[in-house]
């Protein structure tokens, strides 16, 4: 057996270690060059730039729509019309006057949806109307301890706004900021700030008609508008957020930008929208459901004589057979309170002569108008005795008996 020359067992050990760290260095350099195309700087994919505050610094963009474009089926010229008073209708005078270039309108995307004190808004953006158009100024912070300096920048860009105007605001993004503001030892700036939620009377105004009241969904159906490809989903927006700040990819930021103007934008036009179905209810082109809606809004407000035309209008639209009956009932409920009992009992005879989920409710109304105002005891307890046939119940059947015992008593007729 030949004996093995140490020296060359060690020089084939340099020579294989030699390999191994140029392999190793390669691949090093491979992982850098992804690494260097992968963690892409945020200013490289938005058009921006870093903001010193006294608190620190933070990222700022702006987008701008020129007042001859137009966002769906809504000029964007329409928004600097607007009229000052347009908002105190809608918030039954808790909001005053402002011309619409006083108007702020806030959007928020946030670590989570949760709330508390361990969600933050880690892009806040905030349109306004101009005479040039609809502008949207973003403020993002790029890390954490950036959010001191934002929180500082949104509150000098609301100085000068009279008015507030938000979707799902007042439950949603104005507490989670206040909640920030707070942590971060600072005044909040919405505390007396005037704030319509428009979320609450676009729900009155459309819940009876489209499944949901999501921004994004109005925005499809009333403004016939489409988000493009490159707009995120809402539910994927905190990962990607996570993901920058753990990694500094800032590649997919560009789709939550958009989405946020794009809302803030949509949440604009419908101001234009929403308020003028509050303001003059009676000269809309509305949907059937609509003016129901509307209706049932000013019935509440107590401006009885304008709900009680706008359920007449809805009934003549074809209404789906359930929401056609409600709309008879409350129609009916408008003119007893009015005293148009003849009306009333138009509306009650219908709706005992047909199935619905009111027709007990109207046969009792007819008997009780037949028994305390006509004094018909018969009549009243055919009434009644429809209504028992129907669905039994002990208050039905007390009613038969008194009835029965009233009108077997003869009736005498009335002095002159």
């Amino acid at each position: 057996m030949t004996d093995i020359d140490p020296h060359q067992i060690e020089y084939l050990r340099r020579r294989i270690a030699a390999a191994s760290e140029r392999a190793a260095r390669q691949v090093e350099a491979r992982l850098a060059e992804r690494t260097q195309t992968l963690h892409t700087r945020l200013e490289e994919v938005i058009t921006g730039e870093y903001v010193d505050t006294p608190h620190g610094r933070h990222f700022e963009t702006e987008r701008r729509w020129e007042h001859f474009r137009r966002h769906g089926n809504m000029d964007i010229s329409r928004l600097i019309e607007l009229p000052p008073d347009l908002l105190t209708e809608i918030t039954e005078g808790a909001v005053a006057h402002a011309p619409p270039e006083r108007w702020a309108f806030l959007d928020t995307e946030t670590t989570g949806l949760a709330g508390g004190s361990g969600t933050c808004a880690f892009l806040v953006g905030i349109g306004r109307i101009t005479p040039q158009g609809f502008h949207v100024r973003q403020y993002f912070m790029p890390d954490y301890p950036d959010e001191p300096s934002m929180l500082w920048a949104i509150t000098a860009a609301l100085e000068d706004v009279d008015i507030l105007v938000t979707y799902n605001g007042k439950t949603f993004d104005l507490p989670l900021l206040e909640t920030r503001y707070r942590l971060a030892r600072r005044p909040p700036p919405f505390t007396d700030l005037p704030h319509l939620d428009l979320l609450y009377g676009a729900r009155r105004l459309w819940r009876l008609r489209f499944d949901s009241c999501r921004l994004m969904e109005l925005e499809y159906q009333l403004l016939g508008h489409e988000r493009h490809e490159e707009d995120i989903a809402g539910d994927l927006i905190p990962q990607i957020y996570f993901d920058y700040v753990r990694t500094g990819r800032a590649l997919r930021l560009p789709g939550i930008f958009q989405h946020n103007a794009c809302d803030i934008l949509t949440l604009a036009c419908l101001t234009g929208i929403v308020p003028w179905a509050f303001r003059d209810p009676a000269r809309i082109d509305a949907h059937g459901a609509e003016l129901v809606s509307l209706g049932r809004w000013l019935r509440q407000s107590g401006r009885i004589d304008e709900a009680c035309t706008l359920f007449r209008r809805a009934v003549d639209c074809h209404l789906p057979d359930a929401l056609l009956f409600r709309t008879l009932w409350d129609l009916a409920e408008i003119e007893k309170k009015r005293n148009s009992r003849d009306a009333a009992l138009g509306i009650y005879a219908d709706l005992a002569a047909a199935r619905n989920p009111f027709r007990i409710q109207a046969l009792e109304e007819l008997s009780k108008h037949y028994e305390h105002r006509e004094r018909n005891y018969a009549l009243a307890l055919d009434f009644a005795l429809q209504a028992l046939s129907v669905e039994a119940s002990d208050n039905l059947q007390r009613r038969c008996d008194r009835l029965k015992r009233k009108a077997a008593v003869p009736q005498t007729a009335r002095l002159l």
